[in-house]
């Protein structure tokens, strides 16, 4: 592996630099290219009536998978999906959905697609966003609808989620395809709430339609599918190899909120082996249920995230009426604008400053508290000075905040940092849920620590940890579901006692040197710790996975055995594979990564 110097930034360059934003600007904006027409591609066939196309660039959340200029179009309606999956099939051609590109997995297109490629986006936004509700406790919604649009429209009736992914700008349809999720498990000792589900959100589906074909009719047509048919499994997590039109949704009563952030528990105390006492992470999800941890690379003091139930505002809680309500998060503040720049720009050895600057900003933010920063000195107190810190301290304190649950459940805006990130799911027993962790905080302890030993420093991010259960299809409310066969969440029938996933991320700037190796280093020992014998590995479909020595999805074992092996239990990949093929035998919603992942 090449060796990377220390680049690490002087005090003068910090203070004065700012050109290397330029250089980071997608991270740091994301601002898409400009929608045009290129006359060196001819257009496609005769398309359907009413359907105008148009060229436009797709780029992922993290700029790593980029396809510029691809024909593109905007369906009206869902009988308009089904003429175009008929005029795909006719002339060899491939319909992707996509909505708001919030992914970092090819499952849109494979980065590089040229543009001469025989592939049509399907832009959901525009049109597929409707929103009703079925019954007290079911809502409808078409698959390019918004999430905050989702929870919005459930809070005005009193219902909700139990969780949801953290990000509000996402589509229904693009959660569901990957088998999105938030973190959540209900508290040691209580009762599941009516409606709400603890896996994925995809678990929640009780009916849908999709854009299949009739072999009788040799067309396309919409199909509705209930949850009780055997091959509805299949749908529910589909990796974009099919096309849900509308799905009808399980909820429950919303419940109001509280959400404690704190910093004062050690990851060495956090994520200690069991029996280590103190105030462990398996103790914390005990008391609250919901918990995330943020663990800033090269700093000991993690952000602890502690949602409970509250029923009525705590004396000491801030109420709080719309979702994202951390903006020194939400919204860059400069100075981490700046580091970052510098960093993308080259400046890879100041990973462990930036991971020191963003705890400090995340304190401040919360808390208010200037302590540390005064302690600090040098290059951290100048960032950290004038309107910088005046921008941190205005929105007012941020450590303790009541409202309805979306309030508190979205908290991620498209203006956060936009940095690449790897997942996993570990499914074990909840009584194993400490020693999970703690075998995982060891070794990456040791593996970032031996990159730094080298002049390496391929993560800049840090570490994210959620806990959720599993998606037991009962949460669903229709008897004989069946659970997501693709979910990363389906519940193993040879391990019953694995009723928790422990979600595991880290996460860096797209184009970090080193970044794919470490990552392959972690999951190769995630591989083998969590082998099936004590607990049992999953990779997060939208995020990184299958590292080979530069990048993502590359490794060929990863994808033809190992991530297959790990759903392959009870036939449920071959299963999967199978139906959704027989829906859609000329694979006109796939790409050329799926026709290798799912063969």
């Amino acid at each position: 592996m090449e060796r990377h110097q220390d680049k690490g930034l002087t005090r003068r360059e910090l203070v004065a630099g700012t050109a290397a934003l330029g250089v980071a600007g997608w991270l740091l904006g994301g601002t898409l290219g400009p929608e045009s027409a290129n006359a060196d591609v001819p257009l496609p066939p005769a398309l359907p009536a009413g359907v105008t196309p148009y060229r436009s660039e797709y780029r992922n959340w993290s700029g790593e998978v980029r396809a510029d200029q691809l024909w593109t179009c905007a369906p009206e309606t869902p009988a308009q999906v089904v003429e175009l999956a008929d005029w795909a099939r006719a002339n060899g051609w491939r319909l992707r959905a996509q909505g708001h590109r919030h992914t970092w997995a090819p499952l849109t297109v494979p980065d590089g697609t040229p543009a001469a490629a025989r592939v049509l986006l399907l832009d959901t936004t525009r049109h597929l966003t409707a929103l009703g509700q079925v019954d007290a406790t079911t809502v409808r919604a078409q698959t390019g609808a918004d999430l905050e649009a989702l929870l919005a429209h459930l809070a005005d009736r009193g219902l909700g989620v139990a969780a949801c992914p953290a990000p509000g700008e996402l589509t229904v349809g693009g959660v569901l395809a990957i088998g999105g999720h938030g973190t959540a498990v209900p508290p040691a000792g209580a009762q599941p709430v009516p409606g709400h589900g603890y896996g994925t959100l995809s678990n929640q589906v009780v009916r849908f339609t999709a854009v299949v074909l009739d072999p009788a009719a040799g067309r396309y047509v919409l199909r509705s599918f209930e949850r009780t048919e055997a091959d509805a499994a299949a749908f529910l997590v589909h990796l974009g190899r099919a096309f849900l039109t509308d799905v009808d949704l399980r909820v429950g009563q919303d419940q109001r909120l509280r959400c404690v952030s704190r910093l004062d528990v050690p990851a060495a105390e956090l994520l200690a082996p069991p029996g280590a006492g103190g105030r462990s992470l398996a103790g914390l999800v005990d008391a609250t249920g919901r918990v995330e941890v943020i663990w800033y690379a090269f700093t000991e003091l993690p952000w602890i995230k502690l949602w409970s139930a509250a029923p009525a505002r705590p004396v000491a809680a801030r109420e709080v009426r719309e979702p994202y309500n951390y903006p020194f998060s939400d919204r860059i503040p400069e100075p981490v604008a700046r580091l970052a720049g510098q960093i993308a720009a080259g400046a890879w050895g100041s990973a462990p400053l930036l991971g020191q600057l963003q705890y400090l900003v995340t304190k401040i933010g919360l808390t208010g508290d200037l302590t540390d920063l005064l302690l600090s000195g040098g290059v951290l107190r100048d960032l950290l000075s004038g309107d910088a810190l005046v921008h941190l301290l205005a929105g007012g304190l941020r450590s303790d905040l009541w409202g309805p649950s979306r309030t508190l459940l979205q908290y991620v805006r498209p203006s956060t940092l936009r940095v690449t990130a790897n997942g996993y799911a570990v499914l074990a027993r909840r009584a194993d849920l400490q020693w999970v962790v703690a075998e995982f905080a060891a070794y990456y302890r040791a593996l970032l620590a031996r990159y730094r030993d080298r002049g390496e420093f391929p993560v800049n991010g840090g570490v994210e940890i959620r806990v959720t259960g599993l998606d037991d299809p009962a949460r669903s409310g229709v008897p004989g579901a069946r659970p997501p066969l693709l979910s990363a969440l389906r519940p193993r029938a040879d391990r019953p006692d694995w009723d928790t996933a422990v979600w595991l991320d880290v996460l860096s700037l797209p184009g970090t040197p080193g970044l794919a190796g470490f990552c392959r280093e972690l999951e190769q020992f995630l591989f083998r710790t969590f082998d099936g014998t004590r607990a049992g590995l999953r990779v997060e479909w939208s995020k990184g996975w299958a590292y080979g020595e530069d990048a993502a999805w590359t490794d060929d074992e990863m994808l033809d055995r190992t991530v297959p092996a790990s759903l392959a239990e009870d036939g449920g990949w071959a299963e999967a594979v199978a139906v959704l093929d027989r829906y859609d035998p000329d694979r006109v919603f796939s790409n050329a990564f799926l026709d290798r992942l799912l063969r």
